[in-house]
């Protein structure tokens, strides 16, 4: 019999083949799409995140989990679209203008929608301009700036005044990350959030929402 705890532990187990024919089973046999991505492909994506935190988990075996996941997610896709499933929150996350870095922005992003966040990803090299208009059309909750050099990290200030010229700031929450940052560089810019790997910033997204939804 399929069951959702079957198919988060085929997500910890980063088992592709298994995650697809558990999920085209539990199809089969009636199982709730948006069951099937909470309960089970979620399940195992938090489940896996936790264990990174704890250490038992390196960043290769997440990359395999999180594709792992994602193949059960193309299969759900289609069931998912007539329902009334919510994301629990909207992030713009990019690597900002002078830095071409993009593993630990992938990663954060596959977490993040892995555990149910809308993601739009700007890609690399992103001018703050784009940043603000990315804002304007997605009117996203949290915009997530990435950065791997000291030299470009820099640049996070130039796109949080982008935001406030632009009179968006009151809108959206800002996070930052990569290698050289810290909570300290977060608050002297003036940044709401700070995560040190892509496990921490599920946390520290949940974190800014629960504030936003306290204003």
């Amino acid at each position: 019999m399929i069951s959702f705890l079957k198919i988060s532990q085929a997500v910890q187990d980063g088992d592709e083949n298994e995650v697809i024919k558990l999920v085209e089973e539990g199809l089969k046999n009636g199982m709730v799409s948006s069951d099937i991505l909470e309960k089970g492909l979620i399940s195992g994506v938090q489940a896996i995140g936790e264990r990174f935190k704890s250490g038992e988990l390196y960043l290769p075996e997440i990359l395999i989990s999180v594709r792992a996941m994602n193949y059960g997610l193309e299969i759900i896709k289609p069931y998912l679209i007539n329902t009334n499933l919510n994301k629990k929150g909207k992030v713009i996350i990019g690597t900002v203008e002078g830095d071409l870095h993009d593993i630990g922005k992938n990663l954060v992003g596959m977490m993040l929608n892995g555990n149910g966040f809308e993601v739009i990803d700007l890609g690399v090299d992103v001018p703050p301009f784009v940043f603000v208009s990315a804002i304007h059309e997605h009117k996203p909750d949290i915009v997530a700036l990435s950065g791997l050099l000291t030299t470009t990290i820099i640049n996070f200030p130039n796109v949080i005044d982008a935001i406030k010229e632009a009179g968006l700031r009151n809108t959206v929450k800002v996070m930052i990350g990569g290698a050289p940052v810290t909570r300290e560089y977060a608050d002297t810019i003036g940044a709401e959030g700070f995560a040190e790997n892509c496990a921490s910033a599920v946390d520290e997204v949940k974190r800014l929402l629960s504030l936003s939804n306290n204003i």
